[in-house]
């Protein structure tokens, strides 16, 4: 829900929301449901307070363009085939959306044919909207980097030499993705207060991570790297991401390989994943590069996207969720472009489904931590 659009949008369509409505015509995220009156799940997107299934729009002869009007991609329960149709297919599927929900369309006075495809936002169930296949979680905030670093080494050797020239990252664990809203079981391991002798105990330092994923969308073949400047072809959309952690678990197993059971009980994300071409009004100049990436990382034009992110608490006895901290995607070091072409350099090959996690975002200031 932090990927609000910009107030006076030039498009408009027949359903009714306000300016600062996170899902106007403009966006188009894609996502699973449970249809309401067959129990199937379908692929859908939103707009306003609609869910749209895509799967019965497409039974109706909706997608008729080049990429979209045979097989109907939407009909599954995970967003995998669609993804894997390649960005002809994605900008497809876009447009047609907008055009049938535009003001004044023919859709609009079809009644028919909008009761079976429109359903309300919350009389709907969402569903894990892809199969993901494997999880990579990077480490790209240079100042979360930094601050960690400074409690573990100091400040002068906060920053471990490759940092910079870089994109460091983790494989994770995709079984235990979870959609927003799944209940997350507080997990039990070793720690240890003194860091010599560990005690068996419930997790009592759980800890959230502000974060941004990428799912790859089109792979690559096994010994064939993706290069930078197409690697943005590759990438279907961006989801926030919410990197659970148990912190004391974390402190006594990382050495000498970095988080195992710390991380692998939960990772929660959004139902909606928005497009890239949806963020292309937010699209901004990357930050500058220092120490300047190798040829292989290096982009013509470098970009991110200005996408403010926020963090609430909110518990039982809470009427509403705290703020404890704001950050902007911007503030990663290195970007998502980066990040993939880095994973696949060796030649690894990346498959439809993947999901690359940006690490912590954090900013400069103390309010910016994402953890």
């Amino acid at each position: 829900d932090f990927f609000k659009m910009e107030a006076g949008s030039a498009l408009k369509s027949f359903v009714e929301y306000t300016s600062e409505h996170h899902f106007p015509l403009e966006n188009i995220p894609f996502g699973t449901f449970k249809n309401p009156e067959t129990n199937e799940t379908h692929c859908c997107t939103r707009i306003g307070d609609f869910v749209i299934d895509l799967a019965v729009l497409h039974d109706l002869g909706h997608f008729s363009g080049d990429h979209l009007k045979g097989e109907n991609v939407f009909n599954h329960e995970f967003l995998n085939t669609f993804m894997a149709a390649g960005r002809p297919a994605w900008t497809e599927a876009r447009v047609t959306i907008q055009n049938l929900f535009a003001e004044g369309s023919s859709f609009a006075s079809d009644e028919d044919g909008k009761s079976k495809t429109m359903f309300a936002f919350d009389k709907v169930e969402m569903t894990l909207p892809v199969n993901i296949k494997d999880y990579t979680d990077f480490y790209s905030s240079k100042h979360h980097a930094y601050n960690v670093g400074c409690m573990i080494r100091g400040p002068d050797n906060a920053l471990q030499p490759n940092y910079t020239y870089l994109p460091v990252g983790y494989h994770g664990r995709s079984s235990s993705i979870v959609l927003s809203g799944t209940d997350v079981r507080r997990p039990k391991g070793q720690v240890s207060a003194d860091k010599k002798v560990p005690t068996w105990s419930d997790c009592k330092r759980l800890d959230f991570e502000l974060e941004m994923g990428a799912y790859v969308g089109v792979g690559n073949e096994l010994g064939k790297p993706i290069k930078i400047s197409n690697s943005s072809d590759h990438i279907f959309g961006l989801s926030l991401l919410n990197d659970w952690s148990a912190r004391d678990i974390q402190v006594w197993e990382y050495v000498p390989l970095g988080p195992f059971n710390a991380k692998n009980f939960a990772s929660t994300v959004s139902p909606w994943i928005i497009t890239l071409e949806a963020l292309e009004p937010f699209k901004i100049a990357h930050q500058e590069q220092d120490p300047e990436p190798l040829p292989y990382l290096k982009e013509e034009n470098p970009s991110t996207y200005n996408i403010d992110l926020h963090v609430g608490i909110q518990s039982e006895s809470m009427d509403a969720p705290h703020e404890v901290c704001k950050s902007n995607f911007k503030h990663l070091y290195w970007n998502v472009n980066q990040q993939l072409t880095h994973h696949a350099v060796t030649g690894c090959n990346m498959s439809t489904g993947d999901f690359l996690g940006s690490g912590t975002i954090s900013g400069p200031e103390k309010s910016e931590r994402g953890c």
